[in-house]
């Protein structure tokens, strides 16, 4: 069911994103198209109206009779061509030429086989071309200004019309330059193609990743709901242990038809010490839930290192002692250490690490517990030559209920809480607790909490 519900979630993320770039792509491929043909054509109109608008200003001075070319022509327009059918496109001299093949001023205009020109009298009828002659133009010549014309062959091509008039104001005709979009066109159809393959491509592309970043989106969230469940399961456990216990008791004085009243006691002494652990297990979740929500009501006062430590050595001498253990302090700073926080949680905190010093440790080992001040921090390193933690259990040590060992809790009798309660409490207090540990040489816990000024400063 988790798997099935994060798939789909991850699916339908991955989709919209999908859906989202895929759009974006489009409209930007779409916009970069438009922009690129109008980049073009402008600037394909503008040489079309510099080279017409030069044509006309300096052919339209030296007409005298409508649709009679002046000899200014050849000055101008060299290899000019009558409309007869043996007139090749490309300019060729022979009789029907009505000038010398000769250098004009707009040679280089046709010379690429990219512009034509055309003039045509007042009755619609072509009188001469130069540069090369489309394949079968529509007949009609349109008046227009601009015009987008398209030959049998499918060629476009972009031309202007220009009206031309005699010394007398009369109309001797028109001049229209013409200039082929055959390069436009490919570059357009390679621009299609490209369009055409990139976007499913980029689309492909853009889906995949949406898929390994959704992943990356929904793995907090998967590792959040699995550390809830784990957290379920591993509290259900702890519940049901002493309950268990519990239950098995009262079965078992149920089961007996007589109980002397050393019996009951011992029965009732048991079913108190199954109930004891009920509540702290409790307490403690309670605790660690208040914690992690900021909704614990604390008690923050001026507290001093210094005495916590020697209070706590005290403390567990005996106990020490007793597992045949030495337990030592060292204040590497000798002015007192003052932070601002709750003395009773931070007791729990040092009282967590140094009894499981004391618990891990074999006969014969040493504890100590280090006090120092490292760039306006105070430092309370617990060190041990006990059994050691693994590399991987190091990364989870603070988990709630992971224990290095299974059998730990039945050992033991603990919940496999107190290491999560004390990280919490000391990043209520703004500080951090990290561990430091080798198998079978030891381990090192190092609480860094803030300071502040002392009272006498």
């Amino acid at each position: 069911m988790q798997i099935k519900l994060f798939n789909k979630a991850r699916w339908r993320l991955a989709a919209w994103y999908a859906a989202v770039m895929g759009l974006i792509l489009i409209l930007c491929g779409l916009v970069v198209y438009q922009v690129m043909i109008q980049a073009y054509l402008v600037s394909i109109d503008r040489e079309l109206e510099s080279v017409t608008g030069t044509l006309h200003n300096v052919i339209e001075p030296s007409l005298k009779q409508p649709s009679r070319l002046s000899p200014a022509f050849q000055l101008v327009i060299p290899n000019l061509c009558l409309p007869d059918p043996d007139c090749p496109n490309q300019i060729k001299p022979n009789h029907h030429q009505i000038f010398h093949p000769v250098h004009g001023i707009f040679s280089n205009v046709y010379k690429d086989k990219l512009y034509y020109i055309r003039f045509i009298n007042a009755s619609g009828k072509l009188i001469a071309v130069a540069g090369f002659e489309p394949k079968e133009l529509p007949p009609i010549v349109r008046t227009n200004v601009w015009q987008t014309v398209k030959d049998k062959q499918g060629d476009r091509y972009s031309q202007k019309s220009l009206a031309l008039h005699t010394q007398d104001n009369q109309i001797w005709g028109y001049i229209q330059v013409g200039r082929s979009l055959k390069e436009l066109d490919n570059r357009l159809a390679s621009l299609k193609l490209i369009v055409g393959l990139g976007l499913p491509i980029s689309i492909l592309l853009v889906g995949g990743s949406s898929w390994w970043l959704a992943g990356l989106a929904i793995r907090p969230i998967d590792r959040s709901y699995k550390q809830m469940q784990q957290f379920t399961s591993d509290a259900s456990h702890e519940l049901r242990t002493p309950l268990a216990a519990i239950n098995a008791t009262v079965e078992t004085m149920l089961d007996m038809e007589y109980l002397s009243e050393q019996e009951a006691r011992d029965t009732l002494a048991s079913i108190k010490r199954q109930n004891n652990r009920l509540a702290e297990l409790v307490q403690d979740l309670l605790l660690l839930s208040r914690l992690e929500q900021k909704t614990l009501a604390t008690q923050k006062e001026l507290c001093c290192l210094n005495v916590l430590v020697n209070d706590l050595i005290e403390e567990f001498s005996a106990l020490a002692s007793a597992a045949n253990l030495q337990l030592t302090s060292s204040m590497e700073y000798h002015q007192p250490l003052y932070v601002m926080g709750d003395e009773d949680q931070l007791l729990r905190v040092l009282t967590n690490l140094i009894a499981n010093a004391i618990q891990y440790t074999p006969a014969g080992g040493y504890i100590n517990v280090i006090l120092k001040r490292i760039n306006g921090n105070a430092v309370i390193e617990v060190q041990d030559t006990g059994i050691g933690i693994a590399a991987p259990d190091v990364k989870r040590i603070f988990d709630r209920f992971y224990r290095v060992h299974s059998d730990r809790s039945r050992s033991t009798g603990g919940s496999g809480l107190g290491l999560a309660i004390a990280q919490a409490i000391v990043q209520t207090h703004q500080g951090s607790i990290e561990v430091q540990s080798q198998l079978n040489k030891g381990t090192t816990f190092i609480v860094r909490l803030p300071t502040i000024r002392t009272p006498i400063s």
